[in-house]
């Protein structure tokens, strides 16, 4: 089993964040790359929740999602044709004084199998930079979306 750790400092707020978290439209891969149009379905959408599958590359899971508290959304994988156990992501979001945001991840993956194991073992060691950069591109994407508030520009300055 792995776990991989990941913070990122970002001006959006914690609401635009989730926002492009939780948005399962069509062109989701733009946004979060590991997430291709053609592995994604909506199995069902409420107003905290939702119960998504999606993947890329031969690798899917099933996935609740749990927005309920507005400083933290958990991803707990049901169902993978890799992903076992204790699988899944959890965001922790924290308002700085600045204006700015505090995005921590935690990523946990725990293969069911031979090919889980692997990519298990491949994520916690070297691939680590993998979902780094993951990440980083889905901050990026998000704040592309939500322009700067004046308001954080003149604290941050």
């Amino acid at each position: 089993m792995s776990t991989i750790h990941l913070h990122r400092t970002t001006a959006l707020t914690p609401q635009q964040y989730i926002a492009g978290l939780t948005d399962f439209r069509p062109g989701r891969s733009n946004v979060f790359g590991n997430s291709a149009d053609e592995y994604l379905q909506l199995h069902h959408l409420g107003p905290t929740r939702a119960d998504v599958t999606e993947g890329s590359r031969g690798v899917w899971e099933r996935l609740h999602y749990d927005w309920s508290n507005p400083n933290r959304v958990v991803l707990t994988t049901t169902d993978s044709n890799v992903w076992g156990g204790a699988s899944g992501h959890t965001y922790t979001f924290r308002r700085r004084r600045d204006g700015a945001t505090d995005i921590d991840v935690v990523v946990v993956r725990e293969g069911k199998n031979l090919k889980g194991w692997i990519l298990s073992l491949v994520l916690g060691t070297m691939g680590r930079s993998v979902l780094e950069r993951a990440f980083e591109n889905s901050v990026q994407a998000i704040e592309s979306r939500n322009p700067v508030s004046d308001e954080f520009e003149r604290v941050a300055v």
